[in-house]
């Protein structure tokens, strides 16, 4: 009778832990989605950029590194909703801060450099290196 107790101990032991594993990779996926969702909304504000001369084009930092620093940098028209652009990109990267956190991403730790400059190159803002 107590090796039969022992086993469903341990079979619910086991259902405890695998089911906590599952709901722990869930709530990691729905992070993780939340912050895709807020890079292809950034994304689509940056395909509207158009520009004509050099100094409509800008760039900003992009990403939280667990490390420290952004992943890279983003360029832009200041054609588009520069404010807005801003708000989204410091709510990715304050989000990605939290979940590099919450969930001990870890990455190399070397730093993206800025671009030297951006200009626009046939219409479209780019990184100049």
């Amino acid at each position: 009778m107590s090796i039969i107790k022992n086993i469903l101990k341990t079979i619910a032991l086991f259902a405890i832990v695998f089911s906590c594993t599952n709901n722990s990779a869930s709530l990691q996926e729905q992070d993780r989605y939340e912050l895709e969702q807020l890079e292809t909304e950034i994304e689509m504000l940056l395909s509207e950029e158009k520009c004509a001369e050099n100094a409509t084009c800008d760039f900003i930092a992009f990403g939280s590194k667990p490390c420290g620093g952004p992943w890279h940098y983003l360029v832009y028209s200041t054609s588009i909703n520069t404010e807005l652009l801003k708000l989204k990109v410091a709510e990715y990267n304050n989000k990605e801060a939290i979940y590099n956190k919450k969930w001990s991403i870890y990455s190399d730790c070397m730093a993206a450099l800025p671009p030297k400059s951006a200009e626009c190159i046939d219409g479209i803002c780019a990184a100049i290196y």
